[in-house]
C-alpha cells in the first residue's frame, strides 16, 4: 500500500514522503496512529496544501522534546523492591515501574519510550537506560534498584 507519512517513522521516512509498506502495517498502526494516510491524489494534494503547518508542528514536537530531554540527562531515579540475600529481586522492575518514578520525579513520559536492552531489571544495582522522548531525542537516566 502507497502512503504519506504525515511525521516522521523511524526506519520508514520523513515528513511527507511516499512510501510502500505492507497493507496491515498501514491500516492497523500508521493511519490509526495519525502517522499516514493513503497516497490518494486527493490525499497528496490536501497535504501539499497543508505541508508548512505540518513541518511546523514537527518543529514544535522536536523543539518541545529537545527542552524535555536537556532537563532529563543525567537524571537518576530509585525504584525499591523486595530482594534476597544475593541481591536478586523477587520479581523485576519493568519500565511501568520506571515510569511512575519518572512521574514522581517530574517527567510526564510515557512507558513505550523507556528503551531496555537487556528486558526488565532482574537485580540490585544502577543501570544506565534510554529515554526516546522523540524520533530524534533521546535521554540518559539512569535507574538505581534498591533493596526494601
Amino acid at each position: 500500500m502507497q502512503i504519506i507519512l504525515l511525521e516522521k517513522v523511524v526506519n520508514l521516512g520523513n515528513l511527507g514522503d511516499v512510501v510502500k509498506v505492507k497493507d496491515g502495517y498501514a491500516r492497523n498502526f500508521l493511519i490509526p496512529q495519525r502517522m499516514a494516510k493513503r497516497a490518494t491524489p486527493a490525499a497528496m494534494a490536501e497535504f501539499e496544501a497543508r505541508r508548512a503547518e505540518l513541518e511546523k508542528l514537527a518543529a514544535e514536537k522536536l523543539a518541545a522534546a529537545q527542552v524535555v530531554a536537556d532537563k532529563m540527562n543525567g537524571t537518576a531515579v530509585s525504584v525499591a523492591r523486595k530482594a534476597g540475600m544475593d541481591g536478586r529481586l523477587f520479581g523485576s522492575v519493568g519500565n511501568v515501574d520506571i515510569a511512575e518514578a519518572l512521574k514522581a520525579a517530574g517527567f510526564d513520559v510515557d512507558k513505550a519510550a523507556i528503551r531496555m536492552p537487556d528486558g526488565p531489571l532482574k537485580a540490585i544495582g544502577e543501570f544506565p537506560l534510554d529515554v526516546a522522548l522523540h524520533t530524534d531525542v533521546v535521554a540518559n537516566i539512569t535507574v538505581a534498584v534498591v533493596a526494601e
